[in-house]
Parts: C-alpha cells; sequence; structure tokens
C-alpha cells in the first residue's frame, strides 16, 4: 500500500460495512479481503491483515452483546477448546497452501447451511428462541457433533476467516441456540482464537498494521450497528439478511477464478 489518506478513508468505510454484516449473520471478510487485494497487499497479507480488524471488531460486539445480556457464556467452555485447536492448525495451513479449492467447497457448504436456517426444526415450536442449549448437553450423540463443529469453525477460521459466520451459525443451530444467541456465541467463540491467529501470521511477516488499524476502526464501528439491529430486529430478521448474505457470497465463491 502507498499510504494515500483515500486508501485509509475506503478501508474505514468498508471495515464499517463489513463489521455490520460479520456481527448480523457473516461473510464481511469477502468485502475487506479483495479490498486490502485491490490496495495491493499480497493475498496472505491480506489474509493475515485482515485478522486485526477482526479482533478489535469482536471486542465491540461482545461487549454489545453482554450489555444486551444475550451471551450464552457458558456454551464458551464447550466452544472454545476445539476451536483454539483447529484455529492453530488452520493458521499453519494457511501460511504453507492456497485457498481456492477451499472457497469452492465452502460455496457448497454455505448454500446447504441457508436451507438449514431456514427449515430450522430446532427453533419450532418455542418461537424460534430454541432452548438455549439445555437439550443438546444432554445428549452425547448431538454434543459431540457440536464440539466437532467446532473444531472444524477453528479450522477455516484460522485458515481464511471469511465466512467462517455462516459456520459457526450451522453449529449454534444445531446446538439448539436462536440465531440472536448463536450470533452472541459467534463473536464470543471468535474472540478467543483470532489473537492467536493474528500472532502466528504476525510471527509469519503476513500483517501489514497500519492497514489492518484503518480497517479496524472501520470493523469496530460496523460492529456495534450489528450488535444493536440484531437484538432490536429479532430472530427472523437476522434469519433472513443471513440468508441473502449466504447464497449472495456463494455465488461470488463460486464464480471467482
Amino acid at each position: 500500500m502507498a499510504g494515500e489518506w483515500w486508501e485509509y478513508a475506503s478501508l474505514f468505510a468498508v471495515g464499517a460495512v463489513a463489521g455490520t454484516l460479520n456481527v448480523i449473520a457473516g461473510g464481511g471478510s469477502f468485502l475487506t479481503l479483495p479490498l486490502l487485494i485491490f490496495l495491493g497487499l499480497p493475498p496472505t497479507v491480506a489474509n493475515g491483515t485482515n485478522r486485526v480488524a477482526i479482533l478489535v471488531q469482536n471486542v465491540g460486539a461482545v461487549w454489545g452483546f453482554h450489555r444486551h445480556r444475550v451471551v450464552e457464556w457458558r456454551w464458551l467452555a464447550v466452544a472454545a477448546p476445539p476451536a483454539i485447536i483447529g484455529a492453530v492448525l488452520g493458521s499453519w495451513g494457511a501460511l504453507k497452501i492456497g485457498d481456492e479449492a477451499f472457497q469452492r467447497l465452502l460455496a457448497g457448504l454455505m448454500v446447504a447451511f441457508a436451507i438449514w436456517v431456514l427449515w430450522n426444526p430446532l427453533g419450532r415450536g418455542d418461537g424460534g428462541r430454541g432452548d438455549g442449549g439445555t437439550n443438546v448437553a444432554r445428549q452425547g450423540g448431538r454434543r459431540a457433533a457440536v464440539v466437532a463443529g467446532f473444531f472444524v469453525v477453528g479450522l477455516y477460521g484460522g485458515f481464511v476467516q471469511a465466512g467462517v459466520g455462516f459456520l459457526i451459525l450451522a453449529v449454534t443451530t444445531l446446538a439448539g441456540l436462536d440465531l440472536v444467541r448463536g450470533n452472541a456465541l459467534k463473536v464470543l467463540l471468535v474472540l478467543t482464537y483470532i489473537p492467536i491467529t493474528l500472532l502466528i501470521f504476525g510471527i509469519g511477516g503476513k500483517v501489514a498494521w497500519t492497514a489492518g488499524f484503518a480497517l479496524a476502526a472501520g470493523n469496530f464501528l460496523g460492529g456495534l450497528v450489528g450488535v444493536r439491529l440484531t437484538v432490536l430486529k429479532g430472530d427472523r430478521w437476522v434469519k433472513r439478511v443471513m440468508t441473502v448474505a449466504i447464497v449472495a457470497f456463494a455465488l461470488k465463491l463460486w464464480l471467482s477464478p
């Protein structure tokens, strides 16, 4: 990056939009990563730099969700350990191999997740609010699937991060959480592993810190807006936005060269 003022202004503006989208559903990094590359960063450096913004965004988002008392803190003990292990492995892999094939696979998975969220059998009979994960704690098989799902979340989040929100919401839906509480757990979980992945990319020399902080300022603002929209609009509105975002980003991934 040349460091022109308009470059930092564009990072802030796109970061604000991406931060809002990330908190409501996910996929905001599909906006920020192309911008970072367009501004001259190599793809691997863009991948690492984007994590500065994700870290700052989720600090603000967790604080916002906590204020509204929708954070399921008890789920962190289940979600964080497998996600952190996966994130370390994924970050190491990102420094070694490309991600084109995995992006194609993600496109198909995102469409499948959109169908799952629209169907949402776990939300029926309770107004779409789920059971807060109470039932899954009593079902060993489903609990094992949820733990495995959080490992995959960490693996992909460490590898590329973009679109990981869709994966997390799929797992939290399986766990019995509605989309509002699922979103709250999503930002909390990402906050547990993103500093580790940022450290790995930083040690590998794959972070442009100045660009990252410019992007982070916008993401922080957008994250706060996303929290407010999620809590005020509720589960049904989040579901609609999420479905549109999933389809749009899946098409973008599939059609990317």
